[in-house]
């Protein structure tokens, strides 16, 4: 989409910077994991060496049944115990070792946009960087589905850094790519090869804006669900939240364009529902199927909005 102001005083045009995104800004999102590790003390690893775990897993040995806690996995609750006692009791599983992460990189049209700071795509390309050295410092495998619209790149998970910097490669090469070439697609069907792919459990964050992905798209999501755990990291443009600024503009996105007033009321308030809407269907879905779910925005830096606790 592009966005044009009659207001020249109005700051609503993407800066050069911030168009793609270099391996060596992916690599330096390693700088940020000391800050996080203070938000992820509740999260621990029975791993060797005590090493912090920011992905919560559901392990195969049972380690105790105790009286449940809101926010626990109502998957894990233990219903023999739970009619027994007459009140909620949970089954708490040891962590899996060696656990599999995978990023689905969402990097076609619609995440080729941005008005503050840098587009939706480079925000998604730092932040599957980001869950990428988090995971090879807590010694999982790291693996990568990246979608263009077009083509679905599938990078196996693996525990080393030779596959890391393989991956940065590949998604500095597309971030650059889809800005001269922008496909629409369908990020659901991409999911497809994710269920063919990984036959064990593991952990799955898919970075998108979720443009178009009604209850029937979800769907696939759903699928997922059943034998991984979902995180749905929402990332969207403050503009596409808020109106800009009053004045007169001229918008075209692929072959559609229009003109609008940002200063009519109706038309600011029908904007940010229209916004709220499809941020509701995503988080009631998200709830409905036990997947978490997150927002990042582009104006921000990731690590001051992350929280995986």
């Amino acid at each position: 989409m592009r966005l044009f102001s009659s207001n020249k005083s109005d700051n609503t045009f993407v800066a050069q910077k911030g168009l793609s995104v270099s391996v060596d800004e992916l690599i330096s999102m390693q700088q940020y994991l000391p800050y996080l590790a203070l938000k992820q003390n509740q999260f621990t690893s029975n791993r060797a060496g005590d090493v912090k775990s920011v992905f919560k897993g559901r392990g195969m040995e049972l380690e105790e049944v105790r009286a449940y806690n809101f926010g626990d996995d109502i998957r894990d609750i233990d219903w023999r115990v739970t009619a027994r006692k007459s009140e909620p009791y949970t089954k708490v599983f040891n962590e899996e070792k060696d656990r599999e992460i995978v990023v689905v990189l969402d990097l076609s049209s619609s995440m080729v946009f941005g008005t503050r700071n840098e587009l939706k795509s480079v925000t998604a390309c730092k932040m599957a960087a980001l869950i990428g050295w988090m995971t090879i410092k807590n010694k999982d495998r790291f693996g990568l589905l990246l979608y263009d619209g077009q083509n679905t790149i599938y990078f196996k998970p693996q525990n080393n850094m030779r596959n890391l910097m393989a991956i940065f490669k590949k998604i500095s090469d597309y971030s650059a790519k889809v800005l001269q070439n922008q496909h629409r697609g369908d990020l659901s069907k991409a999911l497809n090869l994710l269920e063919y792919s990984n036959k064990g459990k593991g952990t799955i964050f898919i970075l998108s804006d979720f443009y178009g992905f009604d209850n029937d798209k979800f769907k696939k999501i759903a699928a997922l669900s059943h034998k991984h755990q979902i995180y749905c990291i929402n990332i969207f443009d403050r503009i596409e939240e808020l109106a800009p600024s009053d004045g007169v503009y001229a918008a075209q996105y692929e072959a559609q364009k229009t003109v609008f007033d940002s200063s009519v009321v109706s038309f600011r308030e029908a904007y940010k529902e229209y916004f709220m809407q499809n941020h509701n269907m995503l988080k009631k879905n998200c709830q409905q199927f036990l997947c978490r779910y997150m927002e990042i925005r582009t104006d921000v830096p990731i690590f001051k909005q992350l929280s995986l606790v």
